[in-house]
């Protein structure tokens, strides 16, 4: 259909050296030297080539490499990869250009490559600084493996950012703080830091019973724990689980909170189309989600309010002409405590994150 131009890429990679005990994602563990790594890469070349000669990638602001783990690829597929990106996108265009990587596929000449090729942003899944709690969780990288890892990133990348989780198995909140102690003395720029959710069908689901986890009201004190620690450091809450040092906040998240199209490409990855009276996201050739416009807007609302900026009350104004319940939604809000209102905005307040499943499940209930 005609639609509003993409402006993310994700590219999905799902090949890992291990799968992790709770990872739930497309992704498995391939050897090095397996040939499907290859051809899946090529596949993806081959896409790249078409949607360019379309004119798909036009517009595109930001890119992002997931997984899986990226940097499992070694460096001919992926060097090969990124080439394939570099010539079919003006690069001139684009913002911000991140791969994912894990600390023990990492290595000094694969970091010189992909800056040489045009990635200028690396995020790291870490999870946690601690050996015991890696092993708990089927992570096959040291704490040395991590640290030394970040160290080779910075080797050519400011934009460094690592990925933490807390309320693992037998996790402390002095052990969780630690976690967090450690990134900042590591000087990286952006943290993302998520509580760990037990997925039906993975390995820490089915030994759920017998795992020491900590309770909710212990992931939340973990949580605020980590804002201020982080805080505390020049780092910037600029989303519910994301922090930043100043110019350092994710473009490419923001383009999906702020609704607008990305394209996916590979296995399990999400395309979002839309124009101006229907969304549709679309997975593996099939139609996951078609909203109209009453429900685009109850959604923009509610990934708005993700956001540390919220929803500006122009966008509100517009989508009360949609939703006309939404100025009593946002009192009601602003009543309990879950946003608060300033200026130009409506703000999520720091219960509105931790109370995100009532907030963000009020706002789009206004166009179920």
């Amino acid at each position: 259909m005609p639609h509003d131009p993409y402006q993310a890429l994700y590219l999905h990679i799902p090949f890992c050296a291990s799968k992790c005990a709770y990872c739930d994602f497309d992704s498995a563990a391939y050897a090095k030297d397996a040939p499907y790594m290859a051809e899946y890469t090529e596949g993806l070349i081959r896409d790249i080539r078409r949607l360019a000669k379309e004119g798909e990638l036009s517009q595109i602001k930001t890119i992002y490499l997931g997984g899986g783990t990226p940097t499992h690829l070694g460096s001919k597929n992926l060097s090969a990869l990124l080439y394939a990106l570099s010539v079919s996108i003006s690069l001139e265009g684009v913002e911000e250009f991140t791969v994912e990587a894990n600390p023990e596929s990492l290595t000094l000449p694969l970091v010189k490559d992909m800056w040489a090729l045009g990635v200028n942003r690396l995020s790291l899944g870490v999870q946690t600084f601690d050996d015991g709690l890696l092993r708990a969780i089927g992570r096959i990288h040291s704490a040395d493996d991590a640290l030394r890892a970040i160290a080779c990133a910075q080797e050519r990348f400011q934009n460094v950012s690592v990925d933490l989780m807390c309320g693992l198995p037998g996790q402390t909140l002095q052990e969780s703080a630690e976690d967090v102690s450690v990134a900042l003395s590591a000087g990286i720029a952006h943290v993302s830091i998520y509580p760990l959710t037990l997925e039906k069908g993975t390995p820490l689901y089915r030994r759920r019973r017998k795992l020491e986890l900590p309770d909710e009201d212990a992931q939340a004190d973990m949580m605020e724990q980590a804002e201020t620690l982080l805080t505390d450091g020049g780092f910037e809450r600029y989303e519910v689980a994301s922090y930043a040092k100043p110019g350092f906040s994710s473009k490419h998240n923001h383009i999906y909170w702020s609704g607008k199209p990305y394209l996916g490409l590979g296995r399990s990855a999400v395309t979002m189309t839309q124009d101006g009276t229907r969304r549709v996201r679309v997975r593996d050739g099939r139609v996951e989600e078609e909203l109209d416009a009453r429900q685009m807007a109850a959604e923009d609302a509610m990934l708005a309010m993700r956001t540390t900026e919220g929803l500006s009350k122009e966008r509100a104004a517009r989508f009360a002409d949609l939703l006309p319940g939404l100025p009593d939604v946002l009192r009601q809000l602003e009543e309990e405590g879950l946003i608060r209102e300033i200026a130009d905005a409506w703000q999520p307040t720091h219960q509105g994150w931790m109370l995100g499943n009532e907030l963000f499940g009020e706002l789009l209930s206004l166009a179920p």
